[in-house]
């Protein structure tokens, strides 16, 4: 081989610029002594058939020798590109490349199938008035939740859900149930309460002592004091103004008492009439 075109010598020169000796550059690529100098002197039938251009190709790396600027010597060499083993390190990078999108195609699919369900199992059984089961989806209505009764506990207050007790030491009890609009004043003492009444719902108090209660359109109310039905006998556009005692007894007005006939005086002189 030509001294221009010899990488045999390139390599040498290469190593004694850097000031190592065979035996150190054949430990740090873990060679043989035997397959340096058979590099250095271009004796190539000395070394594995097919195994040439990747020990120039380890030797030079090591070296820092770009072998991209002696491709005319490159090109000598024996064997061809297609009998040229790959890159170590680049098959070692295309598999971990290969091993990290395979993880990640098995893990996604993973993903897909196993937890997708439950997933969406979860999502329908956290939606408010759903439940699981063969009817999941189906709306239904939540119960309505009354306050528990006990022996020291205090009623709620106006407008609440009281317990069904006509007298405790709350007071008495007065249900209002409008079927249309009307305006509600109740007075007693310590008391002032005003509401307008809908259709929607009852209004329930508590009242201590003697009350009055004033309805306008008292036609469309129904009243209930101490569990008894009042009867004020309004109709619709009527006010009505109910007075009760302490004990929730209703204080009817008096009717007016009736006068006797009264005969029409006689004049005793007026001419008695034929």
């Amino acid at each position: 081989m030509s001294e221009r075109k010899s990488l045999g010598k390139l390599l040498r020169l290469a190593r004694e610029a850097k000031g190592l000796s065979l035996e150190r550059l054949a430990r740090d690529l873990n060679l043989q002594e035997s397959v340096l100098i058979s590099l250095e002197a271009d004796v190539y039938e000395q070394l594995p058939t097919g195994g040439e251009r990747p020990l120039v190709r380890q030797v030079a790396e090591r070296l820092e020798v770009d072998l991209a600027e002696h491709a005319e010597a490159w090109e000598a060499l024996p064997g061809s590109m297609a009998e040229e083993s790959p890159d170590p390190r680049q098959e070692r990078l295309e598999r971990i490349v290969m091993g990290v999108l395979t993880a990640g195609s098995i893990g996604l699919m993973a993903w897909l199938v196993v937890p997708g369900p439950n997933l969406k199992r979860g999502a329908l059984d956290e939606r408010p008035g759903q439940h699981s089961g063969p009817r999941a989806g189906v709306e239904i209505a939540a119960e309505p939740r009354l306050p528990r009764q006990g022996a020291n506990k205090d009623y709620p207050v106006m407008g609440e859900v009281l317990p069904e007790v006509p007298r405790t030491e709350e007071g008495l009890l007065v249900i209002l149930r409008a079927q249309d609009a009307s305006f509600v004043h109740i007075v007693a003492d310590g008391l002032d309460e005003k509401r307008t009444l809908q259709v929607s719902g009852p209004w329930l108090l508590r009242v201590k002592g003697p009350f009055i209660i004033t309805l306008d359109n008292a036609g469309v109310v129904s009243v209930e004091v101490a569990g008894r039905n009042i009867r004020h006998g309004q109709s619709v556009g009527e006010t009505w103004i109910g007075r009760f005692n302490a004990e929730g007894q209703w204080l009817r007005p008096k009717a007016p008492e009736e006068l006797p006939p009264t005969r029409p005086e006689v004049d005793p002189e007026a001419p008695e009439g034929r």
